[in-house]
C-alpha cells in the first residue's frame, strides 16, 4: 500500500471514528458532563473538516507523478 493510499484510508477511518464519537457523545453517553459534552463538540467539527482535508489533500497529490 502506497503512502497516498494510506493516507487517503487513516482519512477516512478518522473521519468515522469522529462521527461515532459525536453520535456517543450526544445520543448515548449515560453521564451528561462537561468532558462529554466537549468531546462530542470536537469530534463534530473534526468530522466535518477531516472530509474536507481529504479532498484537498487528494487533490494536491493528484498532480504528484511518481
Amino acid at each position: 500500500m502506497s503512502l497516498r493510499a494510506f493516507h487517503i484510508v487513516f482519512v477516512t477511518v478518522s473521519t468515522l471514528l469522529f462521527v461515532f464519537l459525536a453520535v456517543w457523545a450526544f445520543a448515548f453517553a449515560t453521564d451528561r458532563t462537561g468532558t462529554t459534552t466537549g468531546l462530542g463538540v470536537v469530534s463534530a467539527i473534526c468530522a466535518v473538516i477531516m472530509p474536507i482535508y481529504g479532498v484537498c489533500f487528494y487533490k494536491k497529490v493528484r498532480k504528484i507523478v511518481l
